[in-house]
């Protein structure tokens, strides 16, 4: 009779074992990439996710810990919205498998200023493939954002605002995942009109340029970076602004960047999370956003790029005296007369 019981209730037990769930609140590290998209519950398609999302709070049995996913997937991910040193708390939104195919997990970011969710892609062999975010909460109060997965795959991210005229001005972009190029843009489309371009100031256009780096450097009149002298040599002023994608995407900042070795500058703030490398060259400066600048742009650029520098109409650089030569600092501070 006994030998008959453990029969009966020996799948049972193996069903237990391998139904039982697995808790991601704690860096455990049994847990595999597997067991990580495992934990996500199975969402309906279409899924629509709005802003409100964004205030929704998530039950205790959805949190991922930040360390656990940050050896299953790249941090980076969430870096460049929140800083290098700021750890947002995450939830598991939701999960949608594609059969024999790609399997996209939701995964909301919280902190104290700001809030995100994202999308991340896995490739049918669990090996994550691409990521983004698709909605965040630093938006001004006039935007209302949504993102939603069709039936057939395809991401589609829509932000809508009132203009001071009263219309409502949309931008939508579409997304479609491919395997070895992760998502890709199939489709922009916004009733915007391109022609209302308004003008740029620069709030620090006056200020003395007498360092070796002063200037103004520029990929075109809408693309720029203005460079103004510091409290010292070590340091500088700037103001960067810059619109891509046919001026959908923008972003705006001023701040004081100092030399970290020659040549080399960063802008970094205890006020702001964001920070920005500056790589001077002979005719140029190249920037990278080193992360946390998202409230300083639109969610789908990045301060980033090399940026010639202005000469003046007589061909010299701007402060360049022909008759003057010397050494510059170890910082790439203004050259001295000896």
């Amino acid at each position: 009779m006994r030998k008959y019981l453990l029969l009966v209730m020996l799948p049972v037990i193996i069903f237990s074992c391998k139904s039982k769930t697995v808790s991601l609140a704690v860096n455990d590290e049994r847990v595999n990439i597997s067991d990580f998209l495992d934990f996500f519950q199975t969402l309906s398609l279409p899924y629509l996710a709005t802003d409100t999302i964004l205030k929704r709070k998530e039950p205790e049995t959805s949190i991922i810990n930040y360390n656990l996913f940050a050896r299953l997937v790249p941090d980076t991910i969430l870096t460049r919205l929140f800083g290098n040193n700021q750890h947002p708390h995450l939830y598991a939104i939701g999960k949608v498998r594609v059969p024999h195919g790609e399997t996209y997990l939701f995964i909301k970011g919280t902190a104290k200023d700001r809030k995100a969710l994202y999308i991340l892609c896995f490739d049918k062999r669990n090996r994550f493939a691409a990521a983004r975010p698709v909605l965040y909460s630093e938006n001004d109060g006039n935007v209302n954002g949504q993102a939603e997965l069709d039936n057939k795959y395809t991401l589609t991210l829509v932000n809508q605002r009132k203009a001071a005229d009263g219309e409502i001005i949309y931008h939508k972009d579409a997304y479609v995942y491919n395997e070895g190029s992760g998502l890709t843009l199939i489709l922009t489309e916004t009733n915007e009109a391109k022609t209302k371009i308004s003008p740029v100031y620069n709030p620090i256009d006056t200020f003395a340029r007498k360092h070796r780096f002063s200037g103004d450097y520029a990929q075109d009149k809408r693309n720029f970076i203005s460079i103004r002298d510091g409290r010292d040599a070590s340091r500088f002023w700037f103001f960067i602004h810059f619109e891509k994608e046919e001026g959908t995407c923008k972003g705006e900042l001023k701040g004081e960047a100092k030399f970290v070795e020659p040549g080399i500058a960063r802008y970094r703030s205890y006020s702001d999370p964001c920070a920005i490398e500056f790589t001077f060259g002979s005719d140029g400066v190249s920037m990278k956003e080193l992360g946390g600048c998202g409230v300083h742009r639109d969610i789908k650029c990045f301060f980033e790029g090399y940026y010639a520098r202005r000469r003046k109409s007589d061909g010299r650089k701007p402060d360049q005296r022909p008759s003057q030569r010397g050494a510059s600092s170890p910082t790439g501070g203004a050259a001295h007369k000896t």
